[in-house]
């Protein structure tokens, strides 16, 4: 097959997601970019380009494409055992699994409950809150927080937990909306505020709420570190402190969505570790499978598993999916937690995101460059015009513009980030940082015509 045949055929049968499809075709149209084959961080496509995958695929690729030790252990398990339901039988891969997270949350959180995707995540840990506190004779307990600019997911119930316009607009009459309490994003700091200060003003906010509804609030929901399509948006791990102690004194569950942030993303293997604290209900997604096969999890207390321990039926957890706790799913899980201890992935981390912030380093001095940012394997910047505003169809033009040079990225509105695969080496980090510079003159030069 080729490019041109593999795109005629896609833009006939496939709807692709988060896509106006319209944009990939007739004349003027950013085609869609075929791929042939993925080798490391990079990804090829039918007649050998080859494009650096600087964004992870949407953030689920750790360890480079077809990585050896992962699809060994994948062949293996493929000629053991594909698939048996979760309900009523079991398997040494979810087992394993799932002892070896929570023993990565110091057997803080027990228990895994296993999903398809990071939305399904979200969706069991509000519906597990909730349900929690009705066993619990709390029937009151219906009602949830999250932060403005947060993002959770696009089925029905994570919408109602998600801040932004674009994902849930269209929907707001199928919503359930929750409370929203103000971002404590470091871009927001006054005159003189640094990043704690604004940490501590958005929880104060969170407090004020807290200490007039707390009794209808079943949980809160929080990204921790990074917002991340709130536009990379990063915060002090104080708010985090600070959160888990209003959510202890108030009896509100505390819900993590580390789905984009964990796996090492943040610097450590769980983002929440950076601030002292454990949540009530963790959420796992993307990199957890590697980025092979789709897989979430969710792990919560002995406390909240408790609730649901009962002679009846109508008091348990009462959710499926057919594909839960899928072996090879779990499998490519397992490979991919081996990938962390026999390669220090969390130490060499350190090196790599000291290159990779080097490398960027000096978008700094551009002056439509504003709040040059890293935390760990993540980095931002945003980028407005002379005026200091946002720049009108900057995304695409700058998407097009990182095609050109073999960089796969895509900003977020006028923030350009990346988020590559901890295979990088030096010399990848400098050819991301020389493409982004160019890239962005080329479209800064075609914003201003």
């Amino acid at each position: 097959m080729n490019n041109d045949d593999l795109l005629r055929r896609s833009l006939a049968a496939v709807w692709h997601p988060c896509t106006q499809m319209k944009q990939h075709a007739g004349d003027g149209a950013l085609p869609l970019t075929p791929i042939a084959r993925g080798e490391g961080p990079w990804l090829i496509d039918c007649d050998g380009r080859r494009y650096l995958d600087a964004i992870s695929s949407w953030w689920v690729n750790l360890f480079g494409h077809c990585h050896p030790a992962i699809n060994a252990a994948l062949r293996e398990q493929l000629e053991t055992l594909e698939h048996v339901l979760l309900a009523g039988f079991t398997h040494a891969p979810a087992v394993e699994l799932a002892e070896r997270l929570s023993a990565l949350t110091g057997g803080a959180l027990g228990h895994c409950f296993f999903a398809s995707d990071g939305a399904s995540a979200t969706e069991i840990a509000l519906k597990m809150s909730f349900h929690s506190w009705q066993n619990r004779g709390r029937t009151e307990k219906r009602e949830f927080v999250c932060v403005a600019g947060g993002y959770h997911g696009e089925t029905v119930g994570a919408l109602g937990v998600t801040d932004v316009a674009i994902f849930r607009d269209a929907y707001a009459p199928l919503i359930r909306a929750a409370h929203v309490v103000p971002s404590p994003d470091a871009r927001l700091a006054r005159d003189g505020e640094s990043a704690i200060d604004v940490a501590r003003r958005a929880a104060a906010r969170l407090e004020a709420l807290l200490a007039e509804k707390h009794a209808q609030i079943a949980a809160l929901i929080v990204e921790p570190l990074v917002q991340c399509a709130a536009g990379m948006a990063m915060h002090d791990p104080e708010y985090l402190r600070l959160v888990r102690a209003l959510c202890d004194r108030y009896e509100v569950h505390l819900i993590c969505d580390e789905i984009a942030v964990g796996c090492g993303r943040s610097g450590t293997f769980f983002a929440h570790e950076q601030a002292g604290i454990r949540p009530d209900f963790l959420c796992l997604s993307k990199g957890i499978s590697g980025g092979y096969l789709p897989l979430s999890v969710v792990l919560t207390t002995d406390r909240v598993y408790e609730a649901f321990w009962d002679d009846a039926t109508t008091r348990g957890f009462l959710h499926s999916h057919s594909y839960t706790g899928n072996p090879l799913a779990c499998r490519a899980a397992l490979a991919t937690l081996d990938l962390f201890s026999s390669e220090d992935t969390l130490v060499r981390n350190r090196t790599l995101a000291a290159q990779l912030g080097a490398a960027l380093a000096p978008l700094a001095a551009q002056p439509q460059v504003r709040h040059l940012r890293q935390r760990g394997m993540i980095a931002a910047f945003d980028v407005v015009d002379a005026a200091g505003q946002a720049l009108v169809g900057f995304s695409r033009a700058f998407h097009a513009a990182a095609l050109k040079r073999g960089l796969l990225l895509r900003p977020i509105g006028n923030t350009v980030y990346v988020m590559p695969p901890y295979v990088i080496g030096a010399d990848e980090c400098a050819l991301l940082g020389a493409g982004i510079a160019d890239a962005l003159a080329e479209t800064l030069r075609g914003t201003a015509a």
